[in-house]
């Protein structure tokens, strides 16, 4: 078999197939089919790295394991200028095997959009919670992230029987709750809280610049950034814009 015919091979075998494919052509003494050969070891390698890390980030899932649900916690949006921040509650199956899940912000846009479907079908339970530009002017971002955090509990069609947050301690709320720092990058359950969170948020700044195309949300997603600043001075403020945050710039 040429070369050509055996790299597509390769691309499109699957994690469980790489030791047949490597036990298949193991002996052939051909420096291209010892590079893929070389190529398959190292996917495997890769592959079972990730789930090393992943079984890591159980710790805190494990540690909690006599609980029924536990929930993971996070938001995300609390720095930009302008849009709502966006809470998400995931409780995944005690049993979870997903891979790859880490703070949304390490992942890129594509991984996060996979991980989402992949969430939503294998989760218990999701919620989301949100808290509009003008409920953080009123109440001030903390307060409307814990009101959005709130609200993606109250979602959720399944009751957890503890919280897994990231750093923060929500008020108002009877369940259990275990502050992590940094917990987006330390449970999976948090991780996945995160990345519904980020997934939803970022799709509906998408749908704000269709609407207000002049200041770019598609790209920056609302936050700080030098060409927005700009746009908010030359056009003025949106619906969208948090005033209590752009004051300095208009």
């Amino acid at each position: 078999m040429g070369l050509g015919d055996l790299s597509t091979i390769l691309k499109a075998t699957e994690i469980e197939q790489l030791p047949d494919f490597i036990e298949a052509h193991r002996v052939d003494e051909r420096a291209g089919v010892l590079s893929l050969v070389a190529k398959a070891k190292k996917r495997l390698v890769a592959h079972q790295a990730e789930i090393d890390r992943t079984e890591h980030m159980k710790r805190y899932e494990r540690e909690y394991s006599d609980f029924g649900a536990i929930c993971g916690i996070d938001e995300v949006g609390r720095g930009p200028l302008a849009g709502p921040v966006v809470a998400g509650a995931v409780i995944l199956p005690k049993e979870c095997q997903i891979l790859y899940l880490n703070d949304s912000k390490q992942l890129s846009e594509k991984r996060r959009e996979e991980l989402y479907d992949i969430i939503m079908a294998e989760a218990l339970a999701v919620g989301i919670g949100y808290a509009s530009p003008e409920r953080i002017d009123e109440i001030n971002i903390l307060n409307a992230t814990y009101e959005a955090m709130r609200a993606a509990i109250g979602q959720l069609t399944v009751v957890p029987d503890l919280l897994l947050n990231d750093a923060v301690t929500i008020p108002q709320v009877a369940i259990r709750q275990v502050p992590i720092i940094s917990g987006d990058a330390k449970s999976i359950s948090i991780a996945a809280a995160s990345i519904v969170a980020k997934v939803t948020r970022d799709r509906l700044m998408v749908q704000y610049d269709e609407l207000f195309p002049e200041y770019g949300f598609a790209a920056h997603k609302g936050y700080g950034v030098p060409v927005h600043i700009e746009a908010i001075r030359e056009w003025g403020p949106t619906p969208i814009h948090r005033r209590c945050f752009i004051k300095n710039f208009i």
